[in-house]
C-alpha cells in the first residue's frame, strides 16, 4: 500500500524539521530514506487503527478532503518517529503525534468519520444512490414500498 504522506509532502509542510531532525550526525545532510520509511510506518499504523472502522478498500477510495486530514495526520506521526529514532525527540513534535494518534481513535470509534467515495452516504453507486457498499458501521435501510400512503388514502 502506499504512504498517506510523501517526502515532499513533509518538506513543503515543516521544511526546517524534516532538516533538524533527520539530518544523519555523520554528513548533517537529510536523510530522505530515513523520513519516507518513517512515512510507511505511519501510514500502516495509521491503517491499523482506522481498521476498526474501515475496510481497506474503503480506506483506498477517500475523497480528497479526508485524504488531507489523513496526510496530516500522517506527516506528524512520521516526524516523531524520524525524531525518535536519530534521538531527538522533543515536546512539540511528541504532542503532534499524540494529537494524531487521540483524533485517529476517534474516528474509529464512531466520533468523527472520513468521507469515502461511492458511499452510501455519499449517494451510493447503484440505481437510486442505495447500493450496498456503506461502511461496516453505517445503518443501510432497505424494504418494500409502502402499502398506505396519503395518495392511496384519498376517500376513505
Amino acid at each position: 500500500m502506499t504512504a498517506f504522506a510523501t517526502l515532499a509532502q513533509v518538506i513543503a509542510r515543516y521544511p526546517s524539521e524534516a532538516t533538524i531532525l533527520a539530518a544523519d550526525e555523520t554528513t548533517r545532510l537529510r536523510d530522505d530514506a530515513r523520513i519516507e520509511a518513517a512515512l510507511g510506518d505511519a501510514s500502516a499504523e495509521i491503517r491499523s487503527i482506522l481498521f476498526a472502522r474501515y475496510t481497506e478498500a474503503e480506506l483506498g477510495r477517500v475523497t480528497p478532503a479526508s485524504a488531507e486530514v489523513l496526510q496530516l495526520y500522517c506527516i506528524d506521526m512520521a516526524l516523531y518517529r524520524v525524531a525518535l529514532s536519530f534521538g531527538r525527540s522533543n515536546e512539540r513534535v511528541k504532542e503532534r503525534y499524540e494529537a494524531a494518534i487521540a483524533r485517529l481513535t476517534a474516528i474509529a470509534i464512531g466520533k468523527g468519520a472520513l468521507s469515502i467515495e461511492g458511499s452510501a452516504s455519499s449517494g451510493g453507486d447503484g440505481p437510486d444512490g442505495a447500493a450496498g457498499s456503506g461502511s461496516p458501521n453505517e445503518a443501510l435501510v432497505v424494504g418494500p414500498e409502502r402499502v398506505l400512503t396519503r395518495d392511496r388514502l384519498v376517500g376513505w
